[in-house]
């Protein structure tokens, strides 16, 4: 049995010295190429060891000093003061409509027709107060050819010219009373009250339907005529943030529509009092408008403020965007490489990137994040 056991241990030991052997040669034989690439996590899945770190170039991140900043949501709104109510002084029944909620109107554009008695009753008294004019005035003439001849007195001359003098004023007050109900033609006469556009705008609001009544100052105004070429941005603010926004300071503002289009406004007001449950005090800002905003659009505010504020900044190209998040790959040492999440700003000149959170000025971080994302994924 002892004779056994030692000559399987000298098949054994003959087997090793045979693979050591082997090994040897190998390694030999590979001794000119370069080491494969060995990547490891070291425990934390953010975390990287990179046995040949030299080929992923780092870049410390430098100081961007830019002006504080502040984002509020906000939607686009008429200028009040530049909003319009078209009025009927005239009751009665709308006979026929020519404009519509959304429409562009120019001054002087017929909106809508009402049929009113009003204008019917007014006509006639100015129909009679003309032939009470054109009476008046020739019972003045002849009463002064008969002060002249001697016929008559000087005191009832007086009394003809004096009627003929009430009744121009009868004339004109008629006449302005047709004018002032809607009446274009004082010679011909007609029951329909012909509402123009007082402005050119846009018509934002609309209370009449076709066969509707109106009933002059007591009813709603029939439309709501908006001059758009200046308008409102309404943002809500907290409370917290009410420091950072003065009156007459400007601010940048986006569309949701047009986010590539940048509009500039200044800021108008700031309301006094605040929202009771959003803790949120309405500013108002007020933007020249080339033709793109409409009211109701949503848009965001950025008000610049005057305190500098200091940030990172780094190549764009070392910044990844990763599963609607930014990150960069900073450099731990020995080799080692930790993800580090960041918070990206604006892009600024020469291709570098603001970087307002995660990192500070001077930290080392791999100068292109997307190759060494690639490699270490494989």
């Amino acid at each position: 049995m002892r004779v056994a056991v030692s000559a399987v241990l000298v098949i054994f030991g003959a087997c090793m010295l045979g693979l050591q052997g082997c090994g040897r040669g190998a390694d030999a034989s590979d001794a000119g190429a370069p080491p494969p690439l060995k990547v490891e996590m070291a425990g934390d899945a953010n975390t990287f060891t990179v046995e040949n770190a030299g080929q992923f170039p780092l870049i410390a991140a430098v100081e961007h000093v830019s002006p504080s900043e502040l984002k509020a949501t906000g939607t686009v709104n008429p200028d009040i003061s530049r909003a319009v109510p078209v009025v009927s002084l005239a009751t009665g029944r709308v006979v026929e409509i020519d404009a519509r909620l959304g429409d562009t109107v120019h001054k002087g554009q017929l909106l809508l027709k009402v049929q009113s008695s009003d204008i019917s009753s007014a006509f006639s008294d100015y129909r009679k107060a003309t032939a009470d004019d054109q009476l008046a005035r020739s019972q003045a003439e002849r009463a002064k050819l008969l002060y002249e001849k001697g016929a008559i007195s000087q005191n009832e001359m007086q009394i003809a010219e004096d009627a003929a003098a009430k009744a121009k004023v009868d004339l004109e007050t008629t006449a302005e009373r047709l004018r002032v109900l809607g009446a274009t033609d004082l010679n011909h006469v007609t029951g329909i009250v012909e509402i123009t556009a007082p402005i050119s705008g846009v018509i934002t609001d609309q209370e009449i339907t076709n066969a509707a009544g109106v009933q002059g100052l007591s009813s709603p105004n029939p439309f709501t005529i908006s001059d758009l070429s200046y308008v409102w941005i309404l943002c809500d603010v907290y409370e917290n943030d009410l420091a950072a926004v003065r009156l007459g300071d400007k601010a940048s503002v986006r569309l949701n529509a047009y986010p590539d289009k940048p509009f500039t406004g200044a800021v108008s007001n700031i309301s006094s009092t605040l929202d009771a449950n959003l803790r949120t005090a309405k500013v108002r800002i007020e933007v020249k408008n080339p033709g793109l905003m409409r009211p109701g659009m949503f848009a965001t505010a950025i008000f610049h403020g005057q305190k500098a504020e200091h940030f990172a900044a780094l190549p764009a190209t070392a910044v990844l965007h990763l599963h609607d998040r930014d990150w960069v790959y900073v450099s731990a040492g020995d080799k080692k490489f930790r993800r580090v999440e960041v918070r990206a700003g604006n892009m600024l000149a020469g291709g570098m990137q603001e970087v307002i959170s995660g990192i500070a000025p001077g930290q080392r971080v791999v100068a292109n994040a997307l190759e060494f994302q690639n490699t270490v994924e494989q």
